[in-house]
This record gives C-alpha cells, structure tokens and sequence, in this order.
C-alpha cells in the first residue's frame, strides 16, 4: 500500500476490506510522506520493518527482485499522485489498484489507461457502488430488458460534511479535496460525482453522448465547486440527471439510483443496499432482497450471508478485492476470470470518469453542452 497511513480514512477502508475474504495479505508499504511516520506506522500494523519503507520509490526498489514480491500495490494517496504513482509501479511489473479518480487530469488518465493496455499489467479502480450485490442485480436485469428500453436515469450523492469552510480549520482531508492543484478541476463532481457518473453506466450500460452542467460553490472561499447538478443525453435517447453535493445538510453518502425503462423500473439506494426496488407497468411495487434464492449469479457470488443479515460498505468493497484477486489469479493460470472477476472497474473506467469529469467543468464554464468524444486507448 502507498499512502493511507495514520488518520486517512480510505486507507483503513482498504485495509479491512481486502482481508474480508482471504484474499489478500498485505505485507508492505509506505504509508506516509513523513519516511519515518510512515515506517512505524507500518510497524504498528504488523509489516515487518525490513518492507516499511518511506517513499514509493524505495518499496519498488525493495521489492520488485524479492522472490516474495507483492503482487500488487493499492494507491491510497491524494488525487494528484495517482498517475505518477501508478506509472513508476505498472513499469517496474507490478499490478495496481487505485482509489479514484483514476487521475487528476485527462491527459494524465490517457497515459495511463494505454500504459496499462501496452503494458499488460493489471489495474483495478475502486468504485466501491459497484461492488454492491444488489446493484449487479439490477445490472443483470436491466440488460435481460426486464424494465424494457432505458428512458430515464436519475442518480445522486449528497453529502453534508463540507458544508461548512471545514478546510480552513485543520481538517487536512477537506484541504487537499478543495486545492485544484492536488485534486483536480473537479470538486464534489470529481470527489462523489464520479462514483455517481459510474454507478449510472454500469447498472445501465448506458453511454453519455453529450451533457450541460451548473457547478455551484456554496461556501466562500473555495475554489471548486462542492454542489453540481449535470442533465444526461445518453446514446440511443435516454436522458438522466446527476446531483453531487458535499454541502447538502441531512445527507450521509446518500447515493440513489432510480433507473425507468418503458416496462418497468429498478431503484437501489445505499441507505437500503440489500434491496432492490422493482415496478413493472401496471404491477405491484416488489421488494428483491439480497441472499434470495432466485437471484442472477453475479449477485450470489458477492453475498456471504443470508437475507436479515445485512451486508453494506465494507462487504461491497471487499467484493471488489475478491474480484481483483480472482480477476489477477485467471490471467496468471491463463484462464477467464470466473464471475467474480467479471465486472469490475478497471482503467478504462477510470479513465471514463476522469474524462466525465472534465466535460462537467468544460461545460459549467462555458455555459453550453458538451458533447462527449470516445477515447480510444
């Protein structure tokens, strides 16, 4: 692991979640950008203090001609280190996995996503909504066209937590999220946004053809928005509307998603993750509970318990740990990946979200829709 050390959030967040299922151990690291913070931090977890190491650069040094080297290192830093970070790791051999945004800038995400094809290696991103089973059921359904033609997406992720200049009174994760230089042209749309943005596409199989954004920021001083509103033309006609806000009061990682097709529709909300709503035209709304019997594949392989006994955040990220795993076992022993290593966020996803991105504040600045360009890789 790089980063994630001492007082960061995400880092413990990958820490437990990559251990739920066995898959992973982790036994090295640099956690700090203070070398010897880093190293006892490390310490204090269990590393051996001969793989504690101060900087990235001294843990691909320290590892990449051990026999037991890692088989792969989780980016657990600010936005503005990821790509530096995951090129000098994909070059020395290794594989990644990488919080999102995949980068801070479009060009650099470029980069990488052809890095990473050229190069073979794997690299998985943590868009950690995906990982829910309940949102790979609705993604099964409505690709078997149970709720017929997609004709609207409605998607959104408000949160309170920065609704108040909380960046100006020590606290360092705000700081870092609301300096363009570290976090990007995007602020609540590249922080939240983007899980939203992908959330959309991935239950949907939707792709945005063009989109006009309203980027608000609420509290004085700052230098990114921390309100967006975005209104979606997706291929094929369907429209949707995202909202991300971190200034919303009342709202705790409130992430939703209403999807309606001409014979149906599917709603999932984090704040329920082991439901999933369904309405088919002129039918009874109807409750799908996770650890149902009757439930598609791709949902049971990432449950662990049985209905009444709930499964949330950590267990939807741990899926995407046991999918990486799996997804990185199969192209070692030259195999496909069984089904808990299909779809799964990759650098091609990230590379879309940063390019979503990108299109919001474009548009938000000049006051017109963008209209979205594929980016081949």
């Amino acid at each position: 692991m790089v980063g994630g050390g001492e007082g960061a959030y995400i880092g413990n967040i990958h820490r437990l979640a990559s251990r739920l299922d066995g898959a992973w151990q982790l036994v090295a690291g640099a956690f700090d950008v203070d070398p010897e913070r880093g190293r006892a931090f490390a310490v204090s977890i269990g590393i051996d203090r001969a793989r504690s190491y101060g900087s990235y650069q001294e843990l691909i040094a320290g590892e990449k001609d051990r026999a037991d080297r890692v088989d792969a290192v989780a980016i657990c830093t600010p936005n503005f280190t990821h790509y530096p970070i995951a090129k000098a790791l994909i070059e020395a051999g290794f594989d990644v996995i990488c919080e999102k945004p995949l980068t801070a800038t479009l060009e650099d995400a470029i980069a990488l996503g052809r890095l990473a094809r050229d190069s073979g290696r794997f690299v998985g991103v943590t868009y950690t909504y995906s990982g829910y089973p309940m949102v790979h059921e609705a993604r099964v359904r409505v690709a078997a066209g149970e709720i017929g033609r997609v004709r609207s997406v409605q998607v959104e992720y408000p949160l309170e937590w920065m609704a108040t200049a909380i960046e100006q009174q020590g606290n360092a994760q705000a700081a870092w999220r609301t300096d363009p230089k570290k976090n990007g042209r995007g602020g609540s749309i590249g922080d939240i946004g983007t899980h939203a943005y992908h959330l959309a596409g991935f239950v949907t199989g939707l792709k945005v053809q063009a989109l006009i954004a309203d980027l608000a920021t609420f509290v004085a001083g700052r230098a990114l928005d921390d309100n967006a509103h975005v209104m979606l033309r997706y291929e094929g006609g369907a429209r949707g509307l995202l909202w991300s806000s971190q200034v919303a009061l009342g709202n705790s990682n409130g992430v939703r998603l209403r999807v309606f097709g001409e014979t149906g529709s599917l709603q999932w909300f984090q704040e329920q993750p082991n439901e999933l709503v369904f309405t088919p035209l002129g039918g009874r709304v109807q409750i799908i509970k996770r650890g149902a019997d009757d439930l598609s594949e791709d949902a049971k392989v990432r449950t662990r318990t049985p209905p009444g006994h709930p499964e949330g955040y950590l267990e939807a990220f741990a899926n995407l740990y046991a999918g990486f795993a799996e997804a990185i076992r199969a192209r070692t022993e030259g195999r496909e990946p069984g089904a808990l290593g299909r779809h799964i966020p990759l650098a091609y996803d990230g590379l879309k979200g940063v390019a979503f991105v990108e299109s919001v504040v474009d548009s938000a600045e000049s006051a017109v829709p963008v209209w979205l360009t594929p980016v081949a890789v």
